[in-house]
């Protein structure tokens, strides 16, 4: 059995929406909460977060971007960036620290310290573009994590699984026309944002490393199984990743208020079972989740307690 790292700042709490904004503070205090009490956290090795240096955030997003959110960040109150997003005094430092924390975690195991780590961020990541926030999100957190992977460990082959119910549209569009990254996304279809049909499958060089498996509603627990066992894995064997990214969303859960899927805590378990299996049989078991959405604040709780005790016993 691997050491499994646990990344997580209060920092992460300031990144504040507003009442009755789905993704709040609560979301991580519903999190550590069950780690303490049932006393998984002990059994996790602890990942300090640090910020991000804005050289990682310049792979992935543009400097006019990054200089309007330093702008207008505000010092009281909140600024909109797009209907669903706004920026809080507490957010930039936040999202600076959830994109460090994620490499943080990166050079855990890269050096060896830890086999795998769940970093359990404010604000998450994968929606957010280039040159946009959008969906609750401000920087891409798996995209400049795998850009820190290759540029810093000259790593050539990432897989990145996003499992969240909305589709990751900032991270396909990050390495849409990258060879060197391949994703792999299972989402509700129709639904926010719009993107990832299955024909989106890549560009040029790139065309078949974009792998999109548009979900009915009320998809459960053996449909997702079915589809990471016959799509992902044989794609996995194929690329042969040195490194697995996990965009960890818990909002496809049967109870999420968000969605209308249907999967347990009991299948997140089961997924993180066979994505950790193909990392060990690829790269070492070297793999690093990063919290994207789940908005029922007992389903998610559970759901990363079961990601964690997985990722333990792999």
């Amino acid at each position: 059995m691997g050491r499994t790292g646990f990344m997580y700042h209060p920092a992460f709490l300031e990144h504040d929406m507003g009442v009755g904004h789905p993704e709040s503070p609560a979301r991580l205090r519903a999190i550590v909460s069950r780690l303490q009490d049932n006393g998984l956290v002990e059994r996790l090795v602890p990942i300090q977060a640090v910020p991000v240096a804005d050289e990682w955030i310049l792979r992935v997003h543009a400097p006019s971007y990054l200089e309007m959110l330093k702008r207008r960040a505000p010092t009281i109150g909140r600024v909109s960036l797009d209907p669903d997003t706004s920026l809080s005094p507490g957010s930039l430092p936040a999202a600076y620290l959830a994109a460090g924390g994620a490499l943080a975690a990166a050079d855990a195991i890269m050096a060896g310290g830890v086999q795998h780590a769940f970093c359990a961020v404010r604000p998450p990541g994968h929606h957010a573009e280039h040159n946009r926030a959008m969906g609750f999100c401000l920087f891409n957190n798996v995209a400049i994590t795998a850009r820190y992977l290759q540029h810093r460990y000259r790593l050539s082959r990432i897989l990145v699984v996003d499992w969240d119910v909305h589709h990751g549209n900032g991270t396909q569009h990050t390495f849409y026309d990258d060879p060197s990254v391949l994703f792999f996304s299972t989402h509700q279809y129709p639904h926010y944002p719009g993107t990832g049909l299955a024909s989106e499958t890549g560009e040029g060089r790139a065309k078949g490393f974009t792998i999109n498996v548009p979900m009915r509603a009320g998809a459960g627990d053996d449909a997702y199984l079915e589809v990471f066992r016959t799509v992902l894995q044989p794609a996995a064997a194929r690329f042969r990743p040195e490194f697995v990214i996990v965009s960890a969303g818990f909002d496809a859960h049967r109870d999420d208020p968000l969605a209308g899927m249907a999967l347990t805590e009991d299948g997140y378990g089961e997924l993180t079972r066979l994505v950790a299996d193909l990392a060990k049989r690829h790269c070492g078991g070297r793999l690093v989740s990063c919290l994207e959405g789940g908005y029922h604040l007992p389903a998610l709780a559970t759901s990363v307690e079961r990601h964690l005790l997985a990722l333990l016993d792999s």
